[in-house]
């Protein structure tokens, strides 16, 4: 399973982009809010659901950890394809779904199209309580906490320390003080090691 993409952009559409990693590129099917969020560096990152069906394999890519989860949560429901869940995401923010499915606003889910009242009901049936259970603000602080922390894990590995102690002393830091900048959590880790 391909469960993300770190690489240089090589093609943006509101559709799909094509990522180049180590020599090989990703076609990678966004939706709107992803396109939204890239920006046009170079390198970007994407969050990634590999489809495997008889004749393809697929990959829909995601700018957040929040993002992807919708997404598998919805194609888990009878009647919805990936094409219909990636155009939710592209007509709906991820936090509308979701807020949507837990308030049981099917009028919301029915403004989307190819979706009609037997869907949208099955949605928020099989969906509410697994979305009562995403908390999207605990998914993106550990992403950006795992990105920060892994910086400061590798610059301690150069300075010549060893992984397993590090990473103990970095997660007490990060306990202590969940917003430190990666020079901050050296810093810290270095008069505890």
């Amino acid at each position: 399973m391909i469960t993300q993409l770190t690489g240089r952009l090589v093609e943006k559409s509101p559709t799909d982009v094509v990522i180049d990693c180590n020599g090989i590129g990703y076609m990678v099917h966004i939706s709107l809010h992803t396109f939204s969020q890239l920006s046009n560096d170079e390198n970007i990152k994407l969050f990634t659901h590999l489809q495997v069906k008889e004749d393809s394999h697929n990959l829909f890519g995601f700018f957040t950890i929040i993002e992807r989860a919708i997404f598998q949560q919805l194609i888990s429901v009878s009647g919805i394809g990936s094409s219909t869940a990636r155009n939710m995401l592209s007509s709906l923010e991820p936090n509308q779904i979701r807020s949507a499915i837990i308030s049981e606003d099917l009028a919301t889910i029915r403004s989307v199209k190819g979706i009609g009242l037997k869907t949208a009901q099955r949605v928020l049936i099989e969906l509410k309580d697994k979305m009562l259970n995403l908390s999207d603000s605990e998914e993106i602080q550990v992403f950006s906490n795992n990105t920060i922390k892994e910086e400061a894990l590798s610059a301690l590995e150069v300075l010549g320390y060893s992984r397993k102690q590090s990473e103990k002393v970095i997660d007490n830091v990060i306990q202590s003080s969940p917003d430190s900048s990666v020079e901050a959590l050296i810093k810290a880790a270095l008069n505890k090691l």
